[in-house]
């Protein structure tokens, strides 16, 4: 563990310097960031001015639902930046060097570089997630801990998709459409399920994990949180992430090196 928290640290920092580079580019893209997340924000209060709710929650409930959802995808793209640069390593061999090193390729895959610049928007992101919560029915410690530990979960969730891109990558060198499938797919859940028709709420309730990705920890902080949220939502992580493990180990052997 201890080597391996070392090597993330350095490619992290190597990625740093590179990202730093342009402080222009930094400035925008952080601001770019910070404007789309307030932008939302208003689009949300606008919506449910009118009735100060949607689909039975309050405008606080819905914003909390916006706010776990961007905490579970900053958070990943934070650590696994890596996957969206992980076409070029196919398409030009290096991957092949990445398998002959005393390392795991899918960590080099997934933590072959963090971004650093998702840190800046996480801190306020996480201050403004305070705010909310405070504006909600009292929340017990009982419920903060639930939304950890489901927000955690949901972390997991996202790494065995994460793992399923890499593992497609490796076969077919595509990466970057179903990176973004997988990104459109779960921002679904910005929204409660509750919003969608019955069709759809239940596929993103029970065949696809857009519910146990960012409703299910929602819930917990509402009080509204049943036995058999916790059960789906754990059930979805476990089977995703031990069924991405096992396509990642297939990939790897239909992997035919760059020379091929």
């Amino acid at each position: 563990m201890k080597k391996y928290l070392l090597l993330w640290f350095k490619v992290t920092m190597q990625t740093t310097q590179v990202a730093f580079a342009s402080r222009t580019g930094v400035i925008l893209f952080t601001l770019g960031k910070i404007i789309r997340f307030i932008f939302f924000i208003f689009f949300l209060f606008i919506v449910t001015s009118k009735t100060n709710s949607l689909a039975g929650y309050t405008v606080w409930q819905i914003i909390l639902f916006f706010l776990t959802f961007n905490l579970i995808d900053v958070i990943s793209q934070f650590l696994w930046r890596d996957v969206y640069r992980f076409r070029s390593y196919i398409v030009s061999g290096n991957f092949d060097m990445i398998l002959a090193k005393p390392i795991s390729s899918l960590f080099r895959a997934l933590f072959g570089g963090s971004d650093i610049l998702d840190l800046f928007t996480l801190v306020p992101l996480l201050l403004f997630l305070a705010f909310v919560v405070s504006k909600l029915d009292p929340v017990s410690l009982i419920d903060i801990a639930l939304y950890t530990v489901l927000v955690l979960n949901g972390l997991i969730i996202a790494l065995a998709l994460h793992v399923f891109v890499l593992a497609l990558g490796v076969v077919t060198t595509e990466v970057d459409n179903a990176i973004w499938m997988v990104r459109e797919i779960t921002q679904l859940g910005r929204f409660p399920i509750k919003v969608y028709p019955h069709p759809i709420s239940f596929l993103f309730t029970y065949i696809l994990p857009v519910a146990a990705l960012v409703t299910i920890p929602s819930h917990a902080l509402m009080g509204l949180l049943t036995p058999e949220g916790i059960i789906i939502s754990l059930a979805f992580s476990s089977l995703l992430y031990f069924s991405s493990i096992w396509c990642w180990r297939s990939a790897l052997k239909k992997y035919a090196s760059a020379s091929s």
